[in-house]
């Protein structure tokens, strides 16, 4: 009996001994992982570099794009989002104003730059602003400007122009940049104001605005003060202004500001 009882405590000492190891295995092997709220213009560029990311450093990134006032509005009622990368430097000051990033983490990463985007195989010929205003064109889409700032980019471009009155009441407006290229993509609208970053050679045509017709289109990012993950969030932000995202973000048409 009592050699019995003796196996049983070891059999149950090891057990214990085997899952307090596993738990301890399971807590130093958990993956760092942070949430990236960015502008919807970085979709293509920053799923480019969050994949490098990742492969360099073991951590996983989940990335919300979207429009940057509107993301800026879900951080300020408690998102959980580790970084903001917006599409306008006055959201990520809205926020600092706020106290609710990192202020030392506040980085101008890139200036975007907005253009026309018709369909490939459009018979409409597109080479200027005022081409837009032409009757044939009965729809034009842009991102809404009341929240994202290729949207206001774009107003201002059309004002500047000084055919903002003409052109208003044909406006679809998308809930951001990407929205907006759906429209063009499908066949919606005749034409659309989108980002470089997102512009696909085989996918539409595209005419460079001059960027002297709105204001500057000054990206910036930083650390969410209620970060779990401060060190990794300002990592993140390092790489892409580094050896490694610098090169990509000007491949995908930005302009990377001097000292980064």
């Amino acid at each position: 009996m009592m050699k019995n009882k003796f196996t049983y405590f070891m059999i149950l000492f090891a057990l214990l001994l085997f899952a307090g190891c596993s738990a301890n295995n399971d807590t130093d092997e958990k993956q760092r992982e942070i949430k990236v709220a960015a502008a919807s213009d970085l979709t293509l560029a920053f799923t480019e570099i969050g994949e490098l990311f990742e492969d360099e450093t073991g951590a996983k990134l989940t990335f919300s794009f979207g429009s940057t006032g509107q993301l800026a509005d879900q951080i300020e009622n408690g998102a959980p989002f580790d970084v903001f990368a917006a599409a306008n430097v006055s959201f990520i000051d809205r926020l600092r104003e706020k106290d609710l990033i990192l202020p030392e983490t506040q980085t101008t990463y890139a200036f975007g730059r907005i253009g026309i985007a018709v369909l490939p195989d459009s018979p409409l010929q597109i080479t200027s602003l005022g081409d837009l205003v032409n009757p044939e064109m009965k729809k034009v889409a842009i991102a809404n400007p009341d929240h994202a700032p290729y949207g206001m980019a774009a107003k201002q471009a059309f004002e500047s122009a000084g055919i903002w009155d003409q052109i208003e009441t044909k406006l679809v407006y998308g809930r951001n940049i990407s929205d907006t290229l759906a429209f063009i993509e499908t066949g919606n609208v005749e034409a659309g104001i989108i980002a470089l970053s997102l512009y696909k050679e085989d996918e539409v045509q595209f005419h460079l605005i001059d960027d002297a017709l709105h204001a500057p289109i000054e990206q910036s990012i930083a650390v969410i003060e209620e970060t779990n993950e401060p060190d990794l969030a300002n990592e993140f932000i390092q790489f892409i202004t580094g050896p490694v995202g610098k090169p990509i973000m000007e491949s995908y048409g930005f302009t990377i500001p001097e000292g980064n």
